[in-house]
């Protein structure tokens, strides 16, 4: 390619860079793929029952108010009881009266005393076409109870609670999402269940609420990605038990206790009241503060899935590409080689590597990602080590090639299997990549070898101009 090791050096840091742009492409594929995929997931989620998050319940009671306004009405003739009409406009006269009328005044909501729930969720894989989405079916057990006197508090002037309409809210999500039978019980007398028809969730009438003590809710619903709970009880106590293994805790409570094996998790929560930026009673429904600004559960998640390894693959690419690209340039320098490695064939070398990560991916959405990694990467080795038999003259030397890729992809299998120590493994790697070159080249002569065609003539000038002169040998003329 070039006589100079330093130009050389040049010309293939240059070609490294250039495989920024077919690793750019890659990337652009394998995030394609993943958004085919993850609105497979959402579409199945949602037929399901999708995202689920419980708020209440809460104990709403109306207020009916006794006001007095002023009112219009037409005006009578006092003698005949004849609506008065103006003679010029023809029009009604209207008189002006105080009125005292009955109305609905804004209702008390009421968060219970003591909340407590356990939920209990059991997961399974839902199919559509190559993609599996996992889905879950939760079931609920809460119990609560109530302190309904301090609805008095929150009276007005002519205002009374009318104790006898009261009802039990529950807010869902969704209510297609609830499954299998619902049962509300107060102090142990059954109540029935009706659809909100404001907002998803269930009501139930519960009559005069002062006296009772206890209630009793259990709930089946299904749902996918997470699940959310409202901590409305002035004393909130939540548990969770299921059998996925890759729980994320997120919302506005992390969990006190939490346990988390290989067949599943379990967690708990306790909230007091001065934890939650909600009020205990209200005049206005605190649901949607409740959903959006306290609600605390848990993701399903699949953590660093082959999707996400592939577009981390190709980011850390052009890193195993570059020391690919070394150590041919390292390698081919040993030795007689006729004819050094053009151009052309590092980028047939890049090529090849970036096709690995297309190859991962296409071969782990049917057969798995340790399956899939083996396969391509085995693959990509072989050919990268015949290529350097075949293609690269390197003779024996093809197979210090070999032992370097099967070290780099084993280093990348470790890189992806962990995201946490990714960073780490892979710094550790380009560090001694760069100490191992650096000491194999510390002899290397980078401007090549002396050209003499400049500096040789120029030196012959300056010695033919320092010599003495030589005298020209004399003819003698013949005599005639």
């Amino acid at each position: 390619m070039l006589k100079s090791a330093g130009r050389r050096f040049l010309v293939v840091s240059f070609l490294v860079l250039l495989m920024f742009i077919p690793l750019f492409f890659a990337a652009e594929v394998i995030n394609s793929r993943k958004s085919h995929s993850q609105s497979t997931v959402d579409s199945v989620g949602r037929e399901w029952g999708g995202a689920q998050s419980l708020s209440g319940p809460q104990l709403v009671i109306p207020v009916e108010a006794t006001v007095t306004r002023m009112a219009q009405r037409p005006k009578l003739d006092p003698e005949t009881g004849v609506v008065l009409v103006d003679a010029d406009s023809g029009q009604e006269i209207l008189e002006r009266f105080e009125e005292t009328v009955v109305v609905r005044a804004a209702s008390v909501y009421i968060y219970p005393d003591l909340f407590e729930a356990d939920i209990a969720t059991h997961t399974q894989e839902r199919r559509r076409g190559i993609f599996r989405v996992p889905v879950y079916r939760a079931d609920l057990s809460a119990g609560f109870t109530f302190s309904p006197e301090v609805a008095e508090a929150t009276l007005g002037r002519g205002e009374r609670l009318l104790w006898e309409h009261a009802e039990l809210r529950l807010s869902v999500t969704g209510n297609r999402a609830l499954r299998g039978a619902a049962r509300l019980s107060v102090d142990d007398t059954d109540l029935v269940l009706e659809p909100l028809s404001e907002r998803a969730g269930l009501k139930a009438a519960v009559g005069d609420p002062r006296g009772r003590t206890s209630y009793m809710l259990s709930l089946g619903l299904n749902g996918a990605q997470e699940l959310m709970v409202a901590p409305v009880g002035r004393e909130s106590r939540v548990a969770f038990a299921s059998d996925w293994p890759h729980p994320s805790f997120a919302g506005a409570f992390l969990p006190d206790a939490s346990e988390i094996t290989e067949t599943g998790f379990t967690a708990s929560w306790s909230i007091p009241h001065l934890a939650r930026s909600l009020p205990q009673v209200a005049r206005e429904d605190p649901d949607k503060r409740a959903r959006s600004r306290t609600a605390f559960g848990v993701r399903y998640i699949t953590p660093n899935d082959f999707y996400q390894k592939a577009y981390r693959a190709a980011r850390y690419g052009v890193m195993f590409i570059a020391l690919t690209f070394l150590t041919i340039l390292l390698i081919e320098r040993v030795g007689d080689t006729a004819r050094p490695a053009h151009p052309v064939q590092y980028i047939l070398a890049g090529l090849a590597q970036t096709v690995f990560v297309l190859l991962m991916v296409s071969y782990a959405e049917h057969l798995g990602f340790a399956v899939a990694y083996a396969a391509s990467s085995g693959a990509t080795i072989a050919l990268l080590t015949l290529f350097g038999f075949v293609g690269l003259k390197l003779g024996p030397r093809a197979w210090v090639l070999g032992v370097m890729l099967v070290v780099v992809y084993a280093v990348l299998y470790l890189i992806l299997q962990s995201a946490d120590y990714a960073l780490l493994a892979g710094s550790t790697l380009a560090f001694l990549a760069l100490a191992l070159t650096m000491i194999a080249t510390r002899n290397e002569d980078w401007y090549g070898p002396a050209r003499e065609k400049g500096p040789g003539v120029l030196r012959r000038a300056v010695s033919a101009l320092g010599s003495p002169p030589q005298a020209s040998p004399v003819r003698s003329e013949p005599d005639l």
